[in-house]
């Protein structure tokens, strides 16, 4: 038993290595430009002392999580009816669903972001179709006008995040004992009231993954704001630009540092809420 052990922990040093060398060093690499100063021979908090001493930098990081407050709101009222109706369903129908929702995800983020700039520009296939419908109906329905608006980058969030919600909360729901809900209607519950004692409950788990896999990615993504957004700056565009058009990889590095403080925060927070979450239902 001890030597099986033994091998057990050999076979983790290939992922210590692979932990260490792709993720702990670019960490500490970032935090070792966050300390310094542009040339590299001093240490300094200056970085993070602008950071907090601008508003504008402030503003923009408020602007960021609260972009992705409301997409994970959105994605969370959307996905998990979606998730609900695709664990009551059986066989193929279900598979097939399933395959709809997954299916974009294979494609590139680039692609999906580019082909809604072609569903909803100015000169976007929606508005063509408006243009084209309003020739022949007697009243006039007005053209769409959302490009490079905050409309349009939370629609794109809501779009390439919202598999992210559903898939969790179906992987809960679908393993959801019948069982309990047949007792609270035999006990004489309805379908409302055993929802929200027992599914709602018991999906939990599922919602906190779904939060934590939507909330991460939107508070830091910088492709959607930047094909779909418009002059607003987000997080993740505020970091782009310091490596790529400020040259300022120590003031971005502050910035990204910063950001991974606040992601394991929220990381460490959503643990807590799912460790009590199944310490209730074990007491339960």
């Amino acid at each position: 038993m001890k030597s099986y052990q033994v091998y057990l922990k050999r076979m983790a040093y290939p992922y210590l290595f692979w932990l260490s060398l792709f993720i702990l060093f670019p960490i500490v690499l970032v935090f070792w430009f966050s300390i310094h100063t542009n040339t590299g021979k001093q240490y300094t908090l200056d970085n993070y002392l602008h950071f907090f001493t601008s508003t504008g930098y402030l503003r923009i990081f408020g602007r960021s999580f609260l972009l992705a407050l409301y997409t994970t709101l959105l994605c969370l009222l959307i996905g998990y009816p979606a998730a609900y109706i695709l664990s009551s369903m059986k066989g193929r129908k279900r598979n097939v669903l399933l395959l709809l929702i997954i299916l974009p995800m294979w494609a590139n983020m680039l692609l999906r972001v580019y082909a809604w700039v072609f569903l909803i520009g100015n000169n976007g296939l929606i508005n063509l179709f408006i243009e084209w419908l309003n020739r022949y109906l007697p009243f006039s329905i007005p053209t769409i006008s959302i490009m490079y608006s905050p409309q349009a980058v939370l629609l794109g969030m809501v779009y390439s995040y919202l598999p992210f919600m559903i898939l969790p909360i179906y992987s809960v729901l679908v393993k959801l004992d019948k069982d309990l809900l047949h007792a609270a209607y035999d006990l004489g519950a309805t379908k409302a009231k055993a929802f929200l004692k027992i599914t709602l409950p018991l999906s939990m788990p599922g919602i906190i993954s779904g939060v934590t896999m939507v909330f991460l990615p939107a508070a830091t993504s910088f492709i959607v704001p930047t094909y779909l957004g418009g002059t607003e700056l987000y997080i993740g565009n505020l970091i782009e630009r310091q490596f790529k058009v400020a040259n300022n990889w120590n003031f971005g590095s502050a910035i990204s540092i910063l950001l991974v403080v606040v992601i394991f925060i929220f990381i460490g927070l959503a643990n807590h809420l799912s460790g009590d979450q199944e310490r209730g239902e074990s007491l339960w």
